[in-house]
Formats: C-alpha cells, structure tokens, sequence
C-alpha cells in the first residue's frame, strides 16, 4: 500500500525516502517547528530505540514524581481529616466537604488561562513555575485556623496545581508517539500540630522538586540538553509524524468550533464528568471511609496503603495491558469501573461487623484511577490539530472539575458512617459512564469502517509499524489538519 492509493482528498505526497512534502492546503507550515518541507529525519530502528531509552530515563522520572506529588498533596486534606484537623480548625457541618469541592473552583477557574499560557509560553516553565506555586500554597494550609483561610488556600492550591494534569497530557504528546501514550511511632505521638507538619513536609518537598522541574524538564525535544543535535531532530519528528502533536501558536476558531460539535468530546467529557464523582469521593474521603469502619486514627493511616497500592497496580496493569492488546483502551476503562463498584457494593452491602471485607471494599474502590490516565490517552490519540486538541482538554478538565465538586457534597455528615448517599451516587455515575463508554467504542469503531469504506483501503493505526513506511510523508503532511480533516486518521479504541 502506498500513499498514492488513497483516497478522498489526501494530498500528493513524496514516497519514503524522498527529501520534499509537498503541502498545498496552508500557507503558514514554517511555523511547525523543525519539521519544515525539504527535510527529511533519516534513522534506524537502533537509533530510535536508543533515543527512546534517553527519553524514559530522562523525561519519564520528572514526570511521575511529579504526579505521585500531586496525587499526595491533594490527598493531604482527607488524611489530616483523621488526624485532627476538623475539630483544631473548628469545622462543622459540610464545611469539611467544602474544602474538598473548592480545590476545584480553583482548578476550574484556571484552566482557560493555563491552556493559553501553554500555547503563549514554554511549557516546561510553566509546569515548573505552577509546581513551586502550589508547594508554598500547600505549606501555607499549616497556618490556616479557620475555614475562611483554609478556602481562601485551597482554591489557590487548584489553581496552580491545574496546569498538572493537561500540561503533562501535551508533554508526552510531544515527546511519545500514539502507540507508547497509555503506558506510561504510636498513636500518642500524633500531637495536636499533626496535620500542620503533614502540610508543611509536603511543601517542601514540592518546593524543591518544583525546583528540579524548572532546570531538568526541557520545553521541547529542541531545547533537551541530553541529547546531541541529531537526537534533538528525530525526537521532535518522531511524534509529529505519528500523532500530529507540534506546538502552534496560531490559534484557529475552526478547530475550536469543532471540538465544540465533535460527538466523542461530549462523550468523553461526561464519562470524565460522572466518573469524577468517584475520584471526588475516594481522593478526599478515602480516609475517613476507612475510620468510619471502625479503625482509629493510626491503623486508618496504615491501612490507606494497600488502597495506593491498589491503584498502582491497577494503573501499572492496565496500561501495560492497553500497550500490548490492541483495541483495548476503552474495555479496560470499563474494568476498572467494574472493579470499583464491586468495593462500593461490599462496603454498602456487607455487615457493619465484618470490618474487614468492607476494608477490602475501600481498597477496591481505588481501581477506579487507573481508567483517568488511558482516557487521557485516547483524547491524545484521538484529537488533532493543536487548537482542537487544546480545546478539548480544556473541556476534559472542566468537567473533570465539575465532577470533583460534586463528589465530596454527597458526604454528608449526618448519615456518617454509613453515608449511603455517596455509595449510591458513586455507583449510578459509575454505571453512566459505562454506557457512554460503550456506545464510544461502538461509534469510533463506526467512523474507522466508514472511512476504510471512503477510501478503499484498510488502515489500522494500532498496527506496531503502520506509520513506518508508505504512511509516513501521508500523516506528516496532515499534520496541521483536525482528525475531522484529515480522512486517513484512523481512531483508537
């Protein structure tokens, strides 16, 4: 199969090996940074797997500490629930719930300014300066005595820590092509300043780690010290070549109209939206689930591991899974769901005497972070074109924002410690989001038969070595069209 068999519209382009790409549809190509018509990156396969082990021991490490901290300081406030910080701060009521959800206003409120400050700014800056931001935030909670201050704090946390999650999602879309996106003392010593010293300690630590970000995480493959120049060329052509992912600084009403009408945004969107509602719940309140089941403070905080645990072995499991069995992305989201409503049915369901298998339950229902990173892999597998792509994460985190501020409002305090509302509201958004999946599978296994049948030709794009040969010029010289556009994109499932 060559390019030229194609159908519908592709444009001409050079066969493998030839030096042009002829692009006729925009004028503006120069600014796609290295990839520029009339060079073309000639490499072995060695040379790209050395390239590849440079990137995962250099990129990959600052990125996943960089997660594990954000993942600890928001998951400070529900620990220093157990450890004292409702009655030291005076809470009552839903105030405690309210910590929770307003970390998302926060998060809510700045993502249209952090998605611009993406495209207008260097990206690994910007992802390095919000971390110190938010570790001297985070610090700043040991000083709050009352529940304005604590507000006040932990909306600003939201903010900074906003650029995070879709800030990284374009990193590795820069540097990863489509097919490697989805893996990657006793109880007397706790003294009344406990949880002041939990949130100092992890400020510091994220203060200097923010650190570590703004000199080692390089803006882009052109700007990374550890690799020679040739590498520098071949890193940055490798992921515009296979998933159109480039940094543009033009944005374009088209795309983000688009985004708006595309189906599959309003999919996703409301299967991160509901299944939000879970993280809202487990991330904020996975500790006192576990001290409502009868544990004291200390064995509360012990017995919070296995439930880590169980995330990273889901997350860890399920995305190798997803990078070797193809087609799978989206029944493995559908697993862990299933995985996490069996642990909120055993807390529900079981005898309040039989503590332990309602733990099991509590530690269960922490599958459920495994599905968020293969979603994020399908957004940045399914969407191209930067302004759309931007968009629509927007849209991703906005919802995500939503479902977070609702979750922690199904905790109500009177109904501790059997909280009923929240288990049947975590499982009805839950059994939601599985219907969406499904019908999402379904339809972009739709579009991917009715473009083979447009075009006359079979393309699978989950296929190891698919964009190895003919296909090559073809999706570099798409790389500035949306997957609406560009008729030889083929959806991942």
């Amino acid at each position: 199969m060559t390019a030229s068999t194609l159908k519908s519209g592709v444009p001409e382009c050079t066969q493998p090996g030839e030096q042009d790409v002829k692009i006729s549809s925009h004028s503006d190509l120069g600014k796609i940074g290295s990839i520029t018509a009339g060079e073309d990156i000639q490499h072995s396969k060695a040379e790209e797997k050395s390239l590849l082990r440079k990137i995962d021991w250099n990129i990959l490490p600052l990125l996943t500490i960089s997660y594990l901290l954000q993942f600890l300081d928001k998951t400070s406030l529900g620990n220093t629930g157990v450890m004292g910080i409702i009655a030291d701060t005076k809470l009552v009521g839903q105030e405690f719930s309210w910590l929770s959800s307003v970390f998302y206003f926060g998060y809510l409120a700045a993502s249209y300014p952090m998605s611009v400050a993406f495209v207008k700014f260097p990206l690994a800056k910007v992802l390095s300066i919000s971390a110190v931001l938010w570790a001297i935030t985070l610090g700043c909670h040991g000083a709050a005595q009352k529940f304005a201050g604590l507000v006040v704090l932990r909306i600003f946390l939201g903010a900074f820590e906003s650029a995070i999650s879709p800030g990284f999602s374009l990193m590795t879309g820069i540097w990863y092509d489509a097919l490697y996106l989805a893996f990657s003392s006793t109880e007397a010593s706790l003294s009344i300043l406990k949880e002041i010293w939990l949130f100092i300690i992890l400020g510091v630590i994220t203060f200097l780690w923010g650190l570590v970000l703004l000199v080692f995480l390089p803006d882009t493959p052109l700007t990374a010290r550890f690799l020679n120049s040739e590498e520098r060329k071949l890193a940055e052509a490798r992921p515009q070549k296979k998933q159109h992912s480039f940094k543009d600084t033009k944005w374009e009403k088209a795309q983000f109209i688009e985004a708006m009408i595309d189906p599959k945004t309003w999919m996703i969107s409301v299967i991160i939206g509901v299944g939000s509602l879970a993280n809202g719940v487990v991330a904020n309140f996975g500790s006192l689930i576990i001290t409502s089941l009868g544990f004291d403070t200390l064995t509360t905080l012990l017995f919070n591991l296995p439930g880590a645990g169980v995330s990273l072995v889901a997350v860890v499991t399920l995305a190798g899974i997803s990078s070797r069995v193809r087609r799978s992305r989206i029944i493995l989201c559908i697993v862990s769901w299933i995985i996490t409503i069996v642990g909120i049915l055993l807390i529900r369901q079981l005898p309040t005497s039989n503590k332990y298998g309602r733990l099991v339950g509590a530690w269960l229902m922490n599958s459920f972070a495994a599905s968020f990173p293969l979603l994020l892999s399908l957004l940045a597998s399914n969407v191209t074109g930067f302004t759309k792509k931007t968009t629509v994460q927007a849209h991703f985190f906005i919802v995500y924002c939503a479902g977070n501020i609702a979750g922690p409002q199904l905790f109500i305090e009177k109904e501790a410690p059997h909280y009923l509302t929240a288990y049947n509201g975590c499982l009805g958004s839950l059994a939601v989001a599985i219907g969406l999946a499904v019908i999402l599978r379904f339809y972009l296994d739709w579009e991917n038969k009715r473009r083979d049948k447009e075009q006359g030709v079979y393309i699978d794009p989950e296929a190891i070595d698919i964009f190895e040969h003919d296909l090559d010029d073809m999706m570099l010289a798409r790389v500035i069209q949306t997957d609406w556009e560009n008729r030889s994109f083929r959806y991942y499932l």
